[in-house]
């Protein structure tokens, strides 16, 4: 008999490099899925972490190999800490994303560390994992996977927009769910504050000093990426060979570059945002950049919801703890109509632990 309530905690870890996102939460279908998130937090990466990962494009298959199963461990602490600190002990499984390594669709090739066979070991109990390897055998993208949690969970808004890392966004198009990365967000705007000794642009307030370069922000809007036809994702890779050369040529303050990318982010988004009487619901740590969601609102139609912040902070979390809940009930949790795979189907895989 398939279980109607599921107690998951849930990993994520995304590009921005924040940490990784953990939450405890309960997941219940009654004709539609309603949830709870009843712990979460945001486990910082050291510098020593935060440095292996900003750097795994350009480690080999070996070198990627020993990160992995050293992350895969880091990941089982992090998670039996947060599961000891909170006395957590009616749990069906652990539902964890990993870290994006590398991410090459049109190669067919995505890994994400952190899913090795030890991580079900070190916590002795089930996890599921690995949710975008599946997708790209079937010629898909492999991401974004958000959207069907954003059909499941919240499907009261119009868009759902995630601003974290990237821009992503997901909605309803003649009964299918359509989904894609829009442009870059925090990986850019946080690599250049760090070269302030900062972490992030606190609400913006850097870039509303600087002034629009508009030869660097053309140039960036006509990026080929931005002509092409959704599904599309994006990728660190992208970023360093695309965005940031075309940057650095400009020799310009960084309060200019932060000003310049948050207008092209905005521009990028209000494309997308352009219909009268709809409704966006906006998560991700873009969400905290006042300058940046002044500008989207002011070029965007939208009506633009701004959610709790354990929604804003840990949407995606909640989404992939979602993503391994269907991979347990063998139902669909990666939408052809938004990766471009072959068909619907239940990714992911299911670790545990050796009797």
């Amino acid at each position: 008999m398939t279980k109607s309530k599921y107690n998951v905690i849930a990993v994520m870890s995304g590009t921005s490099l924040d940490g990784v996102d953990i939450i405890h939460a309960t997941y219940t279908f009654n004709n539609h899925w309603s949830f709870k998130i009843h712990q979460s937090e945001t486990v910082k990466y050291s510098k020593q972490w935060t440095s292996i990962l900003g750097q795994l494009v350009h480690k080999s298959s070996e070198e990627l190999y020993k990160i992995d199963v050293n992350y895969s461990k880091y990941l089982a602490s992090v998670i039996s800490d947060f599961v000891n600190r909170h006395a957590l002990d009616q749990i069906d499984f652990v539902s964890s994303h990993g870290h994006t390594a590398l991410h090459q669709p049109e190669n067919q090739l995505t890994y994400q560390i952190g899913n090795q066979q030890i991580l079900a070991e070190a916590l002795n109990r089930k996890v599921i994992c690995d949710f975008r390897i599946q997708d790209v055998e079937l010629g898909g993208q492999g991401a974004p996977l958000v959207p069907v949690g954003d059909r499941l969970l919240f499907g009261e808004y119009d868009f759902c927009l995630n601003l974290g890392g990237f821009a992503n966004i997901s909605f309803e198009n003649q009964d299918e769910r359509i989904a894609y990365d829009i442009c870059p967000v925090n990986i850019v705007l946080n690599n250049y504050v760090k070269q302030l000794n900062l972490e992030f642009d606190d609400k913006g307030e850097l870039a509303s000093q600087g002034t629009i370069n508009e030869r660097l922000l053309n140039q960036l809007n006509q990026l080929e990426f931005y002509n092409q036809l959704p599904p599309k994702s994006l990728g660190l890779e992208w970023v360093k060979s695309e965005i940031l050369p075309i940057i650095t040529s400009y020799q310009i303050e960084i309060k200019d570059i932060l000003r310049t990318f948050v207008e092209h982010i905005a521009i990028q988004i209000s494309k997308v945002l352009n219909i009268e009487n709809t409704s966006v619901l906006v998560t991700g740590g873009g969400a905290y950049n006042d300058f940046l969601m002044d500008r989207i609102k002011m070029l965007s139609k939208s009506e633009v919801s701004i959610p709790s912040k354990e929604i804003i902070e840990f949407k995606e979390a909640l989404v992939f703890g979602l993503l391994g809940v269907l991979k347990d009930r063998d139902a669909i949790n990666c939408l052809k109509s938004v990766t471009g795979a072959s068909q619907d189907h239940s990714s992911g895989k299911i670790l545990f632990p050796k009797a």
